[in-house]
Protein backbone atom coordinates (compact mmCIF):
# COMPACT_ATOMS: atom_id res chain seq x y z
CA UNK A 1 0.00 0.00 0.00
CA UNK A 2 1.08 3.37 -0.90
CA UNK A 3 1.72 6.18 1.32
CA UNK A 4 -1.26 7.76 0.06
CA UNK A 5 -3.94 5.53 0.33
CA UNK A 6 -2.91 5.76 3.98
CA UNK A 7 -4.70 7.25 6.23
CA UNK A 8 -2.45 9.85 8.27
CA UNK A 9 -5.18 11.84 10.04
CA UNK A 10 -5.97 11.26 13.56
CA UNK A 11 -7.79 12.86 16.47
CA UNK A 12 -7.13 14.13 19.88
CA UNK A 13 -8.64 16.40 22.05
CA UNK A 14 -7.20 20.44 21.81
CA UNK A 15 -7.54 20.89 25.64
CA UNK A 16 -8.55 19.67 28.95
CA UNK A 17 -12.69 19.35 29.66
CA UNK A 18 -14.95 17.83 32.10
CA UNK A 19 -18.37 16.59 32.46
CA UNK A 20 -20.92 15.24 34.70
CA UNK A 21 -23.42 12.37 34.81
CA UNK A 22 -25.75 11.85 37.47
CA UNK A 23 -27.91 8.52 38.39
CA UNK A 24 -29.76 7.53 41.55
CA UNK A 25 -27.77 9.81 43.57
CA UNK A 26 -24.51 9.18 42.42
CA UNK A 27 -22.39 11.67 40.82
CA UNK A 28 -19.81 10.70 37.81
CA UNK A 29 -17.60 13.53 37.06
CA UNK A 30 -15.68 13.10 34.11
CA UNK A 31 -12.07 14.23 32.83
CA UNK A 32 -10.64 14.50 29.58
CA UNK A 33 -7.20 15.29 29.18
CA UNK A 34 -5.07 15.31 25.96
CA UNK A 35 -1.67 13.38 26.84
CA UNK A 36 1.42 12.21 24.66
CA UNK A 37 3.25 10.13 27.23
CA UNK A 38 2.08 8.27 30.01
CA UNK A 39 4.06 10.36 32.61
CA UNK A 40 1.37 12.93 31.69
CA UNK A 41 -1.05 10.51 32.76
CA UNK A 42 0.72 9.70 35.66
CA UNK A 43 0.41 13.17 36.54
CA UNK A 44 -3.20 13.88 35.74
CA UNK A 45 -4.57 10.49 37.56
CA UNK A 46 -2.33 12.31 40.92
CA UNK A 47 -3.87 15.70 40.57
CA UNK A 48 -7.19 13.66 40.35
CA UNK A 49 -6.97 11.83 43.26
CA UNK A 50 -6.18 15.00 45.32
CA UNK A 51 -8.38 17.16 43.77
CA UNK A 52 -11.23 14.38 44.53
CA UNK A 53 -9.67 12.62 47.98
CA UNK A 54 -13.15 11.55 49.32
CA UNK A 55 -14.30 10.06 45.95
CA UNK A 56 -14.63 6.13 46.16
CA UNK A 57 -13.36 5.53 43.08
CA UNK A 58 -11.14 7.02 39.68
CA UNK A 59 -11.66 4.87 37.41
CA UNK A 60 -10.10 5.45 34.12
CA UNK A 61 -8.59 4.61 30.23
CA UNK A 62 -6.52 6.06 27.46
CA UNK A 63 -5.23 5.67 24.10
CA UNK A 64 -1.66 7.02 23.02
CA UNK A 65 0.19 7.12 19.56
CA UNK A 66 -1.93 8.05 15.99
CA UNK A 67 -3.88 4.47 15.93
CA UNK A 68 -4.43 4.68 19.63
CA UNK A 69 -2.33 1.07 20.01
CA UNK A 70 -0.99 1.35 23.33
CA UNK A 71 -4.34 1.75 25.39
CA UNK A 72 -5.12 0.82 29.01
CA UNK A 73 -8.65 0.93 30.97
CA UNK A 74 -9.15 0.84 35.00
CA UNK A 75 -11.67 -0.33 37.15
CA UNK A 76 -10.16 0.80 40.48
CA UNK A 77 -12.44 -1.29 42.75
CA UNK A 78 -15.67 -1.14 39.90
CA UNK A 79 -17.30 -5.27 39.01
CA UNK A 80 -14.78 -6.01 36.13
CA UNK A 81 -15.29 -4.27 33.60
CA UNK A 82 -17.91 -2.16 34.37
CA UNK A 83 -16.13 1.20 34.30
CA UNK A 84 -12.67 1.32 32.60
CA UNK A 85 -14.21 -0.59 29.42
CA UNK A 86 -16.60 1.96 28.81
CA UNK A 87 -14.87 4.91 29.33
CA UNK A 88 -12.26 3.61 26.61
CA UNK A 89 -15.30 2.33 24.53
CA UNK A 90 -16.71 5.99 24.32
CA UNK A 91 -12.99 7.01 23.36
CA UNK A 92 -12.68 4.30 20.55
CA UNK A 93 -16.45 5.72 19.61
CA UNK A 94 -15.45 9.07 18.98
CA UNK A 95 -11.87 7.89 17.37
CA UNK A 96 -9.83 9.85 20.18
CA UNK A 97 -6.52 8.86 20.73
CA UNK A 98 -3.38 10.59 22.79
CA UNK A 99 -6.25 11.22 25.62
CA UNK A 100 -6.69 10.30 28.93
CA UNK A 101 -10.39 10.12 30.34
CA UNK A 102 -11.00 9.53 34.05
CA UNK A 103 -14.60 9.52 35.58
CA UNK A 104 -14.61 10.20 39.34
CA UNK A 105 -17.77 8.67 41.28
CA UNK A 106 -19.43 9.69 44.26
CA UNK A 107 -21.79 6.86 45.61
CA UNK A 108 -25.11 8.00 46.21
CA UNK A 109 -26.28 5.48 48.21
CA UNK A 110 -28.06 3.58 45.72
CA UNK A 111 -26.31 0.53 43.70
CA UNK A 112 -26.34 1.04 40.00
CA UNK A 113 -26.07 -2.65 39.09
CA UNK A 114 -23.31 -3.69 36.38
CA UNK A 115 -25.49 -2.17 33.45
CA UNK A 116 -26.14 1.13 35.26
CA UNK A 117 -22.53 1.57 36.11
CA UNK A 118 -21.26 0.77 32.36
CA UNK A 119 -24.27 3.29 31.02
CA UNK A 120 -22.84 6.17 33.99
CA UNK A 121 -19.22 5.70 33.65
CA UNK A 122 -19.86 5.52 29.51
CA UNK A 123 -21.95 8.69 29.48
CA UNK A 124 -19.71 10.84 32.12
CA UNK A 125 -17.12 10.13 29.16
CA UNK A 126 -18.93 11.27 26.24
CA UNK A 127 -19.98 14.38 28.09
CA UNK A 128 -16.58 15.51 29.12
CA UNK A 129 -16.37 14.67 25.13
CA UNK A 130 -18.81 16.88 24.15
CA UNK A 131 -17.98 19.46 26.84
CA UNK A 132 -14.20 20.22 24.79
CA UNK A 133 -13.16 20.01 21.01
CA UNK A 134 -11.02 17.85 19.42
CA UNK A 135 -8.68 19.02 17.02
CA UNK A 136 -7.36 17.09 13.70
CA UNK A 137 -3.68 15.93 13.48
CA UNK A 138 -1.64 13.93 10.90
CA UNK A 139 1.20 11.57 11.19
CA UNK A 140 4.12 12.63 9.54
CA UNK A 141 7.46 11.70 7.78
CA UNK A 142 10.65 12.96 8.57
CA UNK A 143 12.88 13.13 5.02
CA UNK A 144 16.65 13.89 4.62
CA UNK A 145 18.36 15.43 1.74
CA UNK A 146 22.10 15.76 0.50
CA UNK A 147 22.96 17.88 -2.35
CA UNK A 148 25.73 19.91 -3.35
CA UNK A 149 25.59 24.16 -3.71
CA UNK A 150 24.52 23.79 -7.25
CA UNK A 151 21.25 21.62 -6.83
CA UNK A 152 20.36 24.16 -3.79
CA UNK A 153 17.55 25.84 -5.98
CA UNK A 154 16.19 22.46 -7.40
CA UNK A 155 15.51 21.64 -3.55
CA UNK A 156 13.98 24.69 -2.40
CA UNK A 157 11.82 24.20 -5.10
CA UNK A 158 10.67 20.86 -4.63
CA UNK A 159 9.94 21.83 -0.54
CA UNK A 160 7.82 25.08 -1.89
CA UNK A 161 6.36 22.77 -4.68
CA UNK A 162 5.23 20.54 -1.42
CA UNK A 163 4.65 23.12 0.84
CA UNK A 164 7.36 22.56 3.03
CA UNK A 165 9.69 24.02 4.82
CA UNK A 166 13.39 22.80 6.50
CA UNK A 167 13.09 21.95 10.05
CA UNK A 168 16.93 21.60 10.37
CA UNK A 169 19.78 23.11 7.52
CA UNK A 170 23.26 22.46 7.22
CA UNK A 171 25.56 24.12 4.58
CA UNK A 172 28.47 24.10 5.34
CA UNK A 173 30.60 21.65 3.55
CA UNK A 174 27.92 20.28 1.48
CA UNK A 175 24.53 20.70 1.88
CA UNK A 176 21.98 19.04 3.99
CA UNK A 177 18.48 19.98 4.93
CA UNK A 178 15.78 18.03 7.05
CA UNK A 179 11.93 18.20 6.58
CA UNK A 180 8.63 16.92 7.41
CA UNK A 181 5.54 16.44 5.51
CA UNK A 182 1.92 14.39 6.22
CA UNK A 183 2.47 10.71 5.35
CA UNK A 184 -0.03 10.67 2.62
CA UNK A 185 2.30 12.94 0.55
CA UNK A 186 5.62 11.64 1.77
CA UNK A 187 6.34 9.57 -1.35
CA UNK A 188 5.62 11.87 -3.87
CA UNK A 189 8.78 14.36 -1.96
CA UNK A 190 10.96 11.33 -1.73
CA UNK A 191 10.31 10.59 -5.44
CA UNK A 192 10.57 14.14 -6.71
CA UNK A 193 13.78 14.58 -4.87
CA UNK A 194 15.45 11.63 -5.78
CA UNK A 195 14.31 12.48 -9.54
CA UNK A 196 16.61 15.69 -9.92
CA UNK A 197 20.43 14.35 -10.50
CA UNK A 198 22.73 15.33 -7.64
CA UNK A 199 20.29 14.99 -5.00
CA UNK A 200 19.69 12.44 -2.66
CA UNK A 201 17.02 11.70 -0.12
CA UNK A 202 15.92 9.11 2.32
CA UNK A 203 13.16 8.97 4.81
CA UNK A 204 14.30 9.01 8.62
CA UNK A 205 11.26 8.24 10.39
CA UNK A 206 7.55 8.20 10.64
CA UNK A 207 6.01 9.70 13.73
Amino acid sequence: MGDSEINDTYWMPARPSEGLFKAKGSKHFGYVFPVRTEDEIAEHLAALRKQHHAARHHCYAWRLGPDGAQWRAQDDGEPAHSAGTPILGALRSREVTNCLAVVVRYFGGIKLGVGGLIEAYREATLDALEQGELMECHVVAVWEARFGYDRMSDAMRILKDFDCSPDETDFRESCRLVTSIRLGRSEALGEALNGVYGIEAKRLRVG
